[in-house]
């Protein structure tokens, strides 16, 4: 407006001839406005800087009514693009593709955006997918642990992503099949979850679908491949519990590290809090040590074997005697026995005392012998890139 309040008549005499060159023109272009304006526009303009409209408030007004005629259709535009990017999280390139694919109806775009998504995931499930978390549900007699697997960290910190994998272990919480015995470890891995309804309560991948159903749906919002990799189901006897623990945690349920075990108690009536207390202590405690067996009767013949020559071989370097060799041999064993068989290994809160001594101690407070069922350490991503390399069947995660 200042410009107007300040424009002199040779001015408007100016800029009138610019316009009338350009209403004149045979293209019906002015070569003030930017190119492509219509004739009619032009002669519009022109109007507004002849001499009968001479006010400078009113020919303001008029401008921004001609330039303002499009501004509804763009707001609504910016709107639906924002509907679609909330209800989809696809990325925002992509959603304004299938609006303008689908002459900006909504409903259509959606369906679109789910159409290209399962495509795309399915081109990149052969992707590796080494990140992800470990999901864990669990009642007073079982706790059910599964592995889902994506890309980048990035992706597994993604609510709807986490909320897919607690939904899973839920569903292998109920998964036990009544065939199985009362108590151990079972697999309940994606070739017996996939086919199993789901019903989700979630304002981006909400309604009743297929395990595996869902797991594509989430990758194609991802952009990753989402892959659900294993899954395992723990049980106690009664009278027993089992106990858990989560290694980094986001939020409850979730986790990199899992650690868990059954404890079982031969007099039913004994008091279960300082079985909970301490169970929660020793699932810690396999999570920080990596325990590979419960006893030392326990250990493979293999890993017994091959432990024994890596120590042969050492000592032999030392240029001993062989009856030394073997005394040493036996020591180092002894050693060995410490660090992967969970009853002989230091208790990681108190070092004086071992896993044994631990039991022993619990038996006494409760006034009934306790042992451990059970035991299973789980960690995200373990053994992927071997699996992968060798083309062998996936190791089973350190359990008793």
């Amino acid at each position: 407006m200042a410009c107007f309040r300040s424009a002199k008549h040779p001015f408007r005499i100016f800029f009138y001839n610019r316009l009338s060159a350009a209403t004149n023109s045979k293209y019906g272009y002015s070569t003030c406005a930017s190119k492509g304006t219509p004739v009619y526009q032009a002669r519009q303009i022109k109007d507004l800087f002849s001499f009968k409209y001479l006010n400078p408030k009113s020919s303001f007004a008029l401008i921004s009514r001609n330039f303002s005629d499009q501004a509804p259709a763009a707001t609504e535009q910016v709107n639906l693009i924002k509907q679609l990017r909330e209800q989809t999280s696809a990325p925002m390139k992509d959603v304004k593709l299938a609006l303008v694919d689908c002459d900006w109806d909504i409903e259509a775009a959606l369906k679109e955006l789910r159409k290209r998504g399962k495509v795309l995931a399915s081109k990149k499930s052969s992707r590796t997918a080494t990140e992800g978390l470990l999901a864990l549900a669990q009642n007073e007699s079982k706790a059910a642990v599964i592995e889902l697997n994506c890309e980048t960290d990035f992706v597994s910190r993604n609510e709807i992503f986490q909320y897919l994998a607690l939904a899973l272990a839920k569903q292998a919480l109920v998964a036990e099949n009544v065939s199985q015995p009362v108590s151990g470890l079972f697999p309940v891995g994606p070739e017996y979850l996939e086919g199993l309804k789901l019903n989700l309560d979630h304002p981006k991948i909400g309604g009743e679908t297929t395990v595996q159903n869902a797991i594509t749906e989430v990758a194609a919002i991802m952009g990753e491949n989402v892959k659900l990799r294993r899954g395992f189901l723990l049980s106690a006897s009664s009278p027993g519990v089992v106990s858990t623990y989560l290694h980094t945690s986001p939020q409850s349920g979730l986790g990199r590290i899992a650690g868990l075990l059954s404890l079982e108690v031969e007099d039913g009536s004994s008091s279960f809090d300082p079985l909970k207390r301490v169970g929660s202590e020793l699932a810690m405690h396999i999570v920080a040590q990596k325990p590979l067996f419960l006893t030392k009767e326990l250990v493979s013949a293999d890993a017994l074997e091959n432990e024994r020559e890596i120590l042969k071989s050492q000592a032999e370097s030392t240029g001993k005697s062989p009856m030394a060799i073997e005394k040493m041999v036996e020591g180092r064993l002894r050693k060995y026995y410490e660090e992967v068989v969970l009853m002989e290994q230091k208790f990681v809160m108190n070092d004086t005392l071992n896993i044994k001594t631990i039991l022993d101690n619990l038996s006494k407070e409760v006034g009934s012998p306790v042992k451990i069922g059970s035991f299973f350490r789980m960690e995200v991503g373990e053994g992927i890139r071997r699996v992968e390399a060798s083309n062998t069947d996936e190791p089973v995660a350190q359990a008793a």
